[in-house]
């Protein structure tokens, strides 16, 4: 039997389940009883292997401590002696330092001596070739040997830049910078002629000479002038078919004039859009071929030579380039085409003031930037091996032609979006309701409610365009002019919302009833007109009114959300230009707080990061520290949670929410306000009752008709808030929303029909006893329809029917012995005051 004692070294070695495991291994014809008696005999002898194996480890271990402890001792003896040799070869080369500095200070100045005797000597050696040179260069250039006279010039250089400035060598100096022009021109037909047809080692020969007198600037000059004259009749091809299609038409035209037949029809003339195209790809095949041409001809120079020729040539067609663009933007509009004007001209206000910037303008504006965009792509894999700031010079020189479009953005963008809010069909509409009936108040809604949607696509198609156009560098721009537009579409939408006040008759009734003071005959008069309305309106057309009102819940709630998203959003935006911008190779260069990147791969170029993230954004940033300034300072403020990308229109949302539902509330509570008009002046708080000489049953009084009116619209108005709540609960998880909603807005009157209803009673100056006995039903039926309603009875409510329904003679006896505990104090005075008591 094997014993198995792995387990035993395990950290949760349970020794019952070692036990029962091997009992379980034993033979089933093996007793239990002798299994385990083996098992505990091999345990044993086990544990006593181990025991000895111990004892004679710790033996052997106890002989080698001395052995150590003998090593140890040796060890730092020997440490002790190398220290004391170290000290003495140190002691030692201090004396030697010592006495032999001056004997170095000594060899020092012999060698400068004899470096400047050395120098002497080139110099004198320099100064006679100089001579030499000067008089024999005529008889270099007479042979016409090219290469044998640059050398010789650049001998001359390199003698007198060493001479240095010697007054009597003078005129060889200004009689080589003429020699070296003299070559520089004997040059120029030779490369010339080498660049136009393609002779490689004639254009490597000629660069040579013009490298070897330093005339690299020549070689970049004679390059650029020959492939320019090029590039400039690809752009001039424009031009040339513009004016072979008029041409072309007004020949068709007199034709048509003097010929009795139909001639063909007019040739269209080619738009500036379908045109560039072709141009880019003409530009773009010419200058792939110059790169490979350059390459086996220049490879030192092709990476700087092309690239500056593409600058060259965008910096020669730049004007031209500009006014192309300016008149295709115009063309897209009819209006602007006629007068051959474009989105410049409209921003300078030259033009009528009823020609606006519309979206087509920019549109056709992006569509030119986009194409220019993807040339710009092309030209940054073409010229990827370049140096990273020629390459950012080749593509700014690139889309140069938008650079004051770009500085213009904002104004643009606002003139688009003030025209979009313009156009919408709402001042005109809020104009026309006033004084009709209440169902124009819900069109007139309705048209509010289904221009917000429009709104926010105006926005948000203006900050697509800014992305497409800018690159997000004019977003703070953007922004601003999004705030103004938003202000603007609010600006008039509060204007209708107090048209709307004025169609519902709110304020008149809030005068009416408000707390001014006026005399007898006005209250009179006012009183008429508000009954004579009253009257004049139908059941069914204040309750439109209050339909109509109830809408325009859902357009602040609408506004209100429908901003924050879009706020939102641009938050979103800002981030994303944030990041694109610490990614670019040399955006983050740009922001001020943020560290520097290594733009280079160790050879100059640009480095693999920096050629992928080149956008346009950066391009125009990287040389406008200003603009970067303001651009990074509204980045880092976005990442604020308090950051509000739209202040100016986020507050007036706000005050236009807060607006909404101060008119709501007044038209809900318009009808209580009515029927509790002058209130406190009817006549049946004083009346009493008449003698008469029969004796009369008594009977229950009933309530009158203006708290019984208001009670039916308390009761009502929860079936015309339902409505608007299944509006709110188009799903199960607004359910309970439009449920408090509805509840909300239910107490809100409730409260409101209160607190105007106690403010009449405060009113009452005097009442009798059979005035006391109406009010008190008065006030009892509208508490059973405030508890029907589940809302609480106000105290001061309570009081005032407690005091009214208790008789005069008992009344002091009841505000005396409540002391407060139920009944409002100043309340239950007021009531004594009222009826004629006075409390001691």
């Amino acid at each position: 039997m094997m014993v198995d004692l792995s387990a035993f070294s395990e950290e949760k070695f349970d020794p019952k389940t070692w036990i029962n495991g091997a009992v379980q291994q034993r033979h089933p014809q093996d007793p239990v009883e002798k299994h385990l008696v083996d098992l505990e005999m091999k345990l044993q002898m086990v544990s006593e292997e181990i025991a000895a194996s111990l004892e004679e480890q710790s033996t052997a271990a106890l002989l080698r401590v001395p052995r150590a402890s003998r090593d140890v001792i040796h060890l730092r003896d020997d440490a002790v002696s190398l220290r004391s040799s170290v000290a003495n070869i140190l002691q030692f080369l201090k004396k030697a330092e010592g006495s032999s500095a001056e004997s170095i200070t000594a060899l020092a100045k012999i060698d400068t001596v004899k470096r400047r005797m050395e120098a002497a000597y080139e110099t004198l050696q320099d100064a006679a070739g100089l001579t030499q040179l000067s008089s024999t260069v005529e008889d270099v250039f007479a042979s016409g040997d090219l290469p044998r006279a640059a050398e010789t010039l650049a001998n001359m250089r390199h003698c007198l830049t060493a001479v240095g400035e010697v007054a009597e060598f003078a005129n060889i100096r200004k009689q080589l910078e003429v020699l070296e022009d003299r070559l520089d021109s004997m040059v120029q037909p030779h490369l010339t002629d080498a660049l136009n047809n393609r002779k490689v080692n004639v254009a490597q020969e000629m660069r040579g000479i013009l490298i070897r007198i330093g005339r690299f600037k020549s070689l970049e000059s004679y390059y650029t002038k020959v492939h320019l004259k090029h590039i400039k009749r690809l752009w001039d091809d424009f031009d040339l078919r513009q004016q072979a299609s008029k041409l072309a038409n007004e020949r068709s035209e007199v034709e048509q004039v003097t010929r009795s037949f139909d001639s063909q029809p007019n040739l269209p003339i080619i738009s500036f859009s379908r045109w560039l195209p072709s141009f880019y790809d003409e530009l773009l095949l010419y200058l792939e071929q110059e790169w490979k041409w350059c390459m086996l001809a220049f490879p030192a120079d092709y990476k700087t030579l092309v690239p500056k020729l593409l600058i060259e040539a965008m910096s020669s067609i730049g004007t031209s380039f500009v006014s192309c663009v300016n008149l295709a933007t115009g063309d897209v509009i009819p209006e602007t085409k006629a007068m051959a004007k474009g989105i410049l001209d409209i921003l300078s206000g030259d033009l009528p003031k009823g020609v606006k910037i519309q979206t087509k303008h920019l549109d056709a504006l992006i569509e030119l930037h986009n194409l220019t965009g993807s040339f710009a792509r092309n030209i940054q894999h073409l010229f990827s091996d370049s140096d990273l700031q020629l390459l950012l010079d080749t593509l700014k020189a690139v889309y140069f032609p938008y650079e004051s479009f770009k500085q213009r953005y904002g104004q643009m963008e606002r003139g688009v979006l003030s025209g979009g809010i313009a156009g919408l069909d709402l001042r005109g509409v809020s104009t026309r309701i006033i004084g009709v009936q209440g169902v124009e108040l819900s069109e007139t809604v309705r048209r509010m409610e289904e221009s917000i949607p429009l709104v926010i696509l105006l926005l948000e198609a203006a900050t697509e365009r800014c992305i497409s156009f800018t690159g997000g560098s004019e977003l703070d721009e953007l922004i601003l002019a999004l705030d103004d537009v938003s202000l603007q579409y609010i600006t008039t939408l509060q204007g209708n919302l107090k048209a709307l006040r004025a169609v519902c008759g709110v304020d008149i009734a809030m005068d009416n009833v408000g707390g001014k003071k006026e005399s007898g005959s006005d209250k009179k008069e006012a009183a008429s007109h508000t009954r004579r309305k009253s009257d004049f309106m139908s059941n069914e057309e204040e309750w439109s009114f209050v339909q109509g009102a109830l809408q325009i819940l859902t357009v602040a709630d609408g506004l209100t959300s429908r901003i924050s998203v879009f706020e939102a959003s641009l938050k979103s935006t800002l981030a994303r230009l944030s990041t694109n911008l610490s990614r670019s190779a040399y955006g983050s260069s740009l922001d001020q707080n943020q560290s520097h990147l290594d733009d280079n791969d160790g050879s100059g170029g640009l480095s693999t990061a920096g050629k992928a993230f080149v956008d346009v954004a950066a391009l125009r940033l990287v040389d406008a520290p200003e603009k970067a300034r303001k651009l990074f300072n509204l980045l880092e403020q976005s990442k604020d949670p308090r950051f509000h990308a739209l202040p100016l229109a986020s507050q007036r949302v706000s005050a236009f929410a807060e607006a909404v539902n101060e008119l709501v509330y007044d038209v809900l509570i318009l009808k209580v306000r009515q029927h509790f008009n002058d209130l406190s002046h009817l006549p049946v708080w004083s009346s009493v009752e008449e003698p008469s000489a029969y004796t009369l049953p008594s009977f229950s009084a009933y309530p009158q008709s203006y708290v019984t009116n208001v009670a039916e619209y308390l009761l009502t108005l929860p079936q015309q808030l339902e409505p608007l709540a299944d509006g709110i609960s188009n799903s199960d998880a607004n359910a309970e929303d439009a449920q408090f909603f509805a509840t909300e807005w239910m107490f809100k009157v409730a409260e409101g029909a209160t607190a105007l209803y106690i403010e009449q009673l405060r009113g009452i100056q005097k009442i009798s006893d059979r005035g006391a006995q109406q009010l008190s039903v008065d006030i009892e039926y509208l508490s059973n329809v405030l508890s029907a309603l589940s809302m609480p009875i106000p105290p001061v409510l309570a009081t005032f029917h407690s005091c009214f329904s208790t008789p005069t003679d008992e009344l002091k006896d009841l505000v005396k012995s409540d002391s407060g505990n139920q009944l409002d104090l100043p309340t239950a005075n007021l009531v004594c005051k009222m009826r004629g008591l006075r409390l001691d």
